[in-house]
Order: structure tokens, then C-alpha cells, then sequence
């Protein structure tokens, strides 16, 4: 690879946040005979849908649980699209979450189920008297989540009509999304009822996104609530599937998808139009041009760390900047135990162990408080079993089972060692972070009787600096920017499109739509709509319908 090398488009994979978003756009332009490089600065691609294996154990990272993928629906023909049909998906159980709520002694448990339906009514079984708040819940949730359409549109229509209709006070009237979003999902569940556990219930997703209850965006609640009202899946394989599927279409278009390449920074004319990355091969310095340059890096890891000083300064992008702020640290625990999912007591489910209903209490006085001290008493745990989701895991890992542990962590809890090298960053550090893994440990043997000690073969902590050091997030958070309300404005929304204020420079990925795998596909789908002319969200539906037409007509 050398200065004269000739590429379509780079897709920069520097600090991937949500790898779906940039390799996902690379292989719809390959599919419209683009030639594509993707640079990823990890040992190996898809960013947080990688997998890695230690002491005999695969450890999925980031794909725990993907909603909406019913046969000939939008979203499941677009993700067969981006994987010629190769990846397979397995079915949770359902119900496939469970909600934990309250210490040992004092625990209550509730199930949640897929189905419009089914949702509702398995809810109402738990909290008689309370129909009506769950009804109204239903209404308000599946109302928003139909709106985001309009989150879409305002990315895609020209700037001068996106401004028109955020000024004129269109967007929220016209989407029920936007007229929503600026309420917290506390704000809206504390009017629906008093009762405390339902209203913990209602709130308890908001893990997927990464912001408590009294920070969230309500529409941002619904979109993730309606995506699993018809089930929930895992790539059977494992989540490296999905690279190990895409890469393949790249390449057949002459395209590239080249790992341990960071990018050092965006390289621009004159003229302020982006000609491509600066990539570092050891200590040399190589330039890669492209008439095109994608950034699926984040909007700070962009803006910030890739871009001349003299264009971040730029008002139009300090704009966008300032709309936005980091996410939440994540802190992530992965724990390999001898035992089949049988011997275990694991299901292909899901588990949201909280210590008491006040979610919003609880989280903040955790992150508030003395790190040594919040390490003793994690208060929130999500638990997910990847080995028992996956149908062909005890084909390749007999007699063993993983559990993926996430929660919350300040990144300032651990940034006294964010500079020293990733292998060897102390005793200290090492001692904080089996502090956390023994206290959400505690947690775990809790709920799962089965679950001992000396099950135990491997644990091992990522924290926020982990983050930062393998996904480039700069605070350590998992889900890319902040999902609370300013997040989902109408204005913001209009402001933080594909397009930058630099020619030939595209944003992709979770920043420019919403985190999580579908959301980052979103912003795949939304910046390539973009580069092409073309609306793809739209090509998806249209897909969706055709292919339902050709399953019936064999039917009949």
C-alpha cells in the first residue's frame, strides 16, 4: 500500500464504535461495484461484534441479543443483504429478559416476553389493577417508535428544509418521535403509574443505551422496547459471523478490509476537501488516497483527534460538537465456567439484576460514590450467556459455558492508568478491577444457584479504559454519544447528518443514527443513502415486500 494507491472510498475504522456501522456501509457500496478499504485499528475486524478467545473460551464482546429480524421484514432483509444470506439467526427463548429487582431475601422477578400482545398481557398477570398504566405505556411506546421515520428524513432532505422544519416547530407536530423526545423515560413512567416496581419495569432497558431513566430520551425507550416486541436473536456462530460474512463481498469487489492499520489522521487539500488517511505501519507514516473518506470513528474521535486543528475550529463543527457530549463508561466482566448450560441452570435469556426498583437512585449514588467502595457493591448487573444462545457452541466448546457481565463504571475511576501499556498496568489496577469481578460475582451466584466458585476457570474485567484502548472511545463509553434527550432533538437531529462541513468527509455508524448493532446499520444505511443518492431505507421496505410476495406465491 503506498502513497499512489487508488481507492474509491476509505472507510476508517480508527476507534470503530459499533464496527456494523462502517463495515456495513462498505459492503453496500461494494454491492453497487465501489472499491472500498477499510482500515481497522484492532488485530481483527467488525468492531464491537468481534470475538476473542482466552484459556480455552470464546468471549463474545458486544452482540448479546438483536431484536426486529423476523423473516421478509425490513430490517432482516437489509442484514441478509449485507451478508449474501449466509448468517444464520437462532431464536431466544421467550421470554427472553428477565428483570430482578430488590437484595436477596427480598427479590422479585419478572419476566419479559416478545409478542405485541404477549408483552402487555404477561405484564398485566404481575400487576393486577395496573391495565390501564400498561396499556398506555403500549400506546405511547409503539406511537413513538413508528415516528422515527422522521429522524431518518431529517438526516436525508436538504439542510435549508431540515432547518425549516425544526424552526417552524414541523418536526415535532408532524412525529410523534420528536414530540416525545425531549421527555425523560422517568418523567413519563412517574405519570403512568405509582406503582414502583412496574415503573421499574418499564424503564428497565435502558442498559441497551446507556443512559438511567431520568436522562433518557422516552423515544430513544421506545425504539429499543418496540424492537424486541417480536422476538430476539443471536447469530448462530457467534457474533464474528457477521464480519466473517460481510468481508467476503469487499473483497469481491477488489476492495480490502486491512486490520492493525490505525489511522493517524484525515488528510486534506487546500480546499478543505478530505483525499484521504494517513495510516501508520509501525513508526512510518503512509498516505492512502481516496476522493472519499468515511469516518465510522465517532463523531469526537473525528472531529477531534483526526482533524487539522485549523478544522476543528471550524464553527460548523464545534456546532455539532457542542450538540453532543461522551456516553457512559461501560464495565464489561467475562466469566468462563466449567459446565454445560444444563449442569448450570443457563438459558438463551437475558437477566437484569438490579438491587432495589430506584434505578435512577441507585446508579447515581453508585457512580458518585468512593470507586473502592462502588466496586464492593455493584447494583446493577446485566448477565447473558452467549454459549447458551448459540446452538453450535458445545460443538466447539464441550463441557464449558460463558456468562458476558455488564454494567456501569466511571471512566475517572481508572484514569491514573489510561497511559500505561494495556498488558501491564499494575498491581492497583489489577486489584480495583477483581474487586468489581468478585462483587458481581457475588450478584450472579446469587440469582443462579448453580453458579459456584469453583465452576469458576477464567474471569477477566474490561473496564473503561479498555474501551478506550480496543474500540477508541475516548471516556470508555460502549454505546458511542450520549442517548439523553438533547440527543434526539429535532435540531440535533438536523444538524448531525452523514454529510460534514468538509467536502468528501462522511460521518457512519451509531453517532450519526442511534447505538447498537440496528441503530449503527441505521447509520450505515442513512450515510449511504447519502453517497449514492439514494434512499435505502426505502430500497429495504421495498425489498421486504417483494420477497413476502415471492415467499407467499411459493406457498400457494
Amino acid at each position: 500500500m503506498g502513497n499512489d494507491a487508488s481507492w474509491e472510498a476509505v472507510v476508517d475504522f480508527y476507534g470503530h464504535i459499533g464496527g456494523i456501522g462502517g463495515l456495513g456501509l462498505a459492503v453496500l457500496l461494494a454491492k453497487v461495484g465501489k472499491r472500498v478499504l477499510v482500515l481497522e485499528q484492532h488485530d481483527r475486524a467488525g468492531g464491537c461484534c468481534h470475538t476473542f478467545t482466552e484459556k480455552g473460551f470464546e468471549f463474545d464482546v458486544g452482540i448479546h441479543y438483536i431484536g426486529d429480524l423476523l423473516e421478509n421484514k425490513p430490517f432482516r432483509c437489509m442484514v441478509d443483504q449485507l451478508t449474501n444470506g449466509q448468517l444464520q439467526w437462532e431464536p431466544l427463548d421467550n421470554p427472553f429478559d428477565h428483570v430482578v429487582l430488590g437484595p436477596p431475601g427480598n427479590r422479585r422477578t419478572y419476566p419479559i416476553y416478545s409478542g405485541r400482545n404477549r408483552f402487555p398481557d404477561e405484564l398485566k398477570k404481575f400487576f393486577p389493577g395496573e391495565e390501564a398504566a400498561i396499556d398506555e405505556y403500549m400506546r405511547l411506546v409503539k406511537k413513538a417508535g413508528r415516528g422515527v421515520w422522521f429522524l431518518g428524513l431529517l438526516k436525508l432532505v436538504p439542510v435549508p428544509l431540515a432547518k425549516f422544519l425544526v424552526y417552524t416547530g414541523l418536526a415535532n407536530r408532524l412525529s410523534f418521535f420528536f414530540h416525545m423526545a425531549s421527555r425523560s423515560v422517568t418523567e413519563v413512567v412517574n405519570e403512568l403509574t405509582e406503582n414502583n416496581d412496574l415503573r421499574a419495569v418499564f424503564s428497565y432497558i435502558f442498559g441497551t443505551y446507556g443512559n438511567m431513566p431520568k436522562d433518557a430520551s422516552f423515544s430513544m425507550h421506545s425504539l429499543l422496547v418496540c424492537h424486541y416486541l417480536t422476538g430476539a436473536w443471536y447469530p448462530i456462530g457467534g457474533a464474528s459471523e457477521i464480519a466473517y460474512h460481510m468481508i467476503p463481498i469487499i473483497e469481491k469487489a477488489r476492495g480490502a478490509v486491512l486490520v492493525r492499520a490505525p489511522v493517524n489522521r484525515i488528510l486534506f487539500n487546500d480546499n478543505k476537501e478530505a483525499i484521504g488517511v494517513s495510516v501508520m505501519k509501525g513508526q512510518e507514516e503512509i498516505h492512502v488516497h481516496a476522493p472519499m473518506v468515511i469516518s465510522n470513528a465517532g463523531i469526537f474521535n473525528t472531529y477531534q483527534q483526526l482533524l487539522p486543528k485549523e478544522l476543528q475550529a471550524m464553527p460548523a463543527i464545534q456546532k455539532q460538537l457542542g450538540m453532543m457530549k461522551n456516553g457512559a463508561g461501560g464495565l464489561s466482566i467475562f466469566l468462563g465456567l466449567t459446565g454445560t448450560k444444563e449442569d448450570l441452570g443457563l438459558k438463551a435469556d437475558n437477566y437484569w439484576i438490579f438491587t432495589e426498583h430506584n434505578m435512577d437512585e441507585l446508579i447515581v449514588t453508585y457512580l458518585k460514590g468512593n470507586r473502592e467502595e462502588s466496586a464492593k457493591s455493584v447494583p446493577f448487573v446485566f448477565v447473558a450467556s452467549p454459549s447458551a444462545k448459540d446452538p453450535t457452541w458445545e460443538e466447539r466448546s464441550p463441557g464449558k459455558s460463558t456468562l458476558s457481565l455488564v454494567s456501569f463504571a466511571n471512566y475517572e475511576w481508572f484514569e491514573e492508568w489510561k497511559d500505561d501499556k494495556v498488558t501491564n498496568r499494575g498491581t492497583d489496577y489489577k486489584e480495583l478491577k477483581q474487586i468489581f469481578c468478585d462483587s458481581v460475582l457475588e450478584v450472579v451466584m446469587s440469582v443462579f444457584p448453580k453458579i459456584t466458585r469453583d465452576k469458576v476457570e477464567f474471569i477477566e474485567a474490561g473496564t473503561p479504559i479498555t474501551n478506550t484502548h480496543y474500540i477508541g472511545s475516548p471516556k470508555g463509553e460502549i454505546y458511542g454519544a450520549d442517548h439523553g434527550t438533547a440527543r434526539f432533538s429535532a435540531e440535533c437531529n438536523a444538524t448531525v447528518r452523514p454529510q460534514t462541513p468538509l467536502k468528501n468527509l462522511y460521518l457512519t455508524g451509531q453517532d450519526v443514527f442511534a447505538c447498537g448493532f440496528a441503530g449503527a446499520l441505521a447509520g450505515a444505511l442513512t450515510c449511504g443513502s447519502v453517497i449514492l443518492n439514494r434512499n435505502l431505507h426505502l430500497d429495504a421496505i421495498a425489498l421486504a415486500k417483494k420477497t413476502k410476495r415471492v415467499d407467499t406465491k411459493k406457498l400457494e
